[in-house]
């Protein structure tokens, strides 16, 4: 069921007993599969895929706002495995979902997320709203970030962790409450990050993380890198 008020590109394949309604604007190569439902104010770009009983938009689950008309904007190739959530912003905002993500069965981004490229969220994966995820994460099953909480580029956060506070850039994290555990050495390989920068950031994960110095020290000493990774993990643990 296709509302007139939609608007599809001219290669977009729907399924039967999907639904697109008013407001829907969907790219080239969309692809819905049966019982698939996009909903209005939800622009998606070119090649994304929508599995069955995912619903992608709509309003979002806040008690709290007025009411405006929110959005959901997403970019390219990304992927909505079955039962997937995307909700709508509030009070006019916008989610923001970027391209090439992966979202698995039963994996859900509430209200004003911003999500970046190339992340994959495992089944069962929870984005509470405002939370803000940075390119290349990747998420384990059963895992879960709370509202406002910023998970950085290239962090892996392990199966059923509980992210209650801002996760930094390239380390794994695990546990309920989350910490970090060492560094995303197989994340950062397969992004194609230099040897010469893993083995920078390696030994500045010791420096924070791994010994008894005060952190305020294990910081100042990370000055001195002139390595791009770590010059990058230094400004989000600045103060």
């Amino acid at each position: 069921m296709v509302d007139r008020r939609a608007e599809l590109a001219r290669d977009v394949v729907v399924g039967p007993y999907a639904i697109v309604e008013a407001g829907v604007i969907l790219g080239p190569g969309c692809v819905l599969h049966p019982h698939a439902m996009v909903r209005g104010a939800t622009v998606l770009g070119a090649g994304n895929v929508v599995h069955p009983f995912a619903v992608i938009g709509g309003e979002a689950q806040a008690k709290r706002h007025a009411g405006a008309p929110g959005r959901l904007e997403i970019g390219d190739g990304n992927v909505f495995r079955e039962h997937a959530t995307v909700h709508g912003g509030t009070d006019g905002r916008s989610t923001r979902i970027g391209s090439r993500n992966l979202f698995m069965v039963g994996s859900h981004a509430a209200h004003d997320v911003a999500v970046g490229s190339d992340c994959v969220f495992a089944n069962g994966t929870q984005l509470a709203g405002h939370a803000g995820i940075d390119d290349w994460v990747t998420f384990g099953g059963l895992s879960g970030v709370a509202q406002h909480v910023r998970v950085g580029e290239s962090a892996f956060v392990a199966a059923a962790a509980a992210c209650e506070r801002d996760v930094p850039p390239f380390v794994v994290v695990q546990g309920d409450r989350a910490r970090v555990r060492g560094l995303n050495v197989v994340g950062l390989r397969r992004r194609g990050v230099p040897e010469a920068s893993i083995t920078a950031l390696r030994g500045a994960i010791r420096k924070v993380w791994m010994s008894s110095a005060p952190r305020t020290e294990a910081l100042r000493a990370l000055e001195a890198s002139d390595d791009p990774y770590v010059r990058k993990l230094l400004g989000a643990l600045a103060p």
